[in-house]
């Protein structure tokens, strides 16, 4: 024996017609697809997958953003480096003993090199 189920349909179920070909294309670009009731119960669910992809799309934005970031601090990190081993090789160069006689001779400053080595200064206490 074959059971029969008994389905019933409420009013807006009933008056809907089908929607083939031309017919869905035609109420998709005049609007009465969306107010369908199959369509009216997804809107919660097609509002998070919307959401869901703005929040992807931004997420993607802010990657790209932080890759633009970091190579530009990349750059100016090495651009920083070459500078500091350069300022640190000039230091080192004005600062020997020959060149800093150089410079007090061209400056005129009557300065003159100590010929006696430096002596350690040892205070007791009483």
């Amino acid at each position: 024996m074959e059971e029969y189920r008994h389905v019933e349909f409420t009013e807006d179920e009933k008056k809907e017609p089908k929607a083939h070909g031309k017919g869905l294309v035609k109420e998709l670009i005049d609007g009465t697809l969306l107010t369908r009731t199959f369509v009216i119960r997804q809107l919660p669910f097609i509002v998070f997958l919307t959401l869901l992809a703005f929040i992807y799309i931004a997420n993607r934005y802010h990657a790209e953003k932080l890759v633009r970031q970091k190579s530009h601090l990349q750059s100016e990190l090495q651009d920083l480096r070459a500078k500091s081993i350069t300022v640190s090789a000039e230091l080192m160069h004005i600062s020997r003993q020959s060149e800093v006689l150089k410079l007090i001779e061209r400056e005129g400053l009557g300065l003159k090199e100590s010929t006696e080595p430096p002596v350690k200064i040892v205070v007791k206490k009483r």
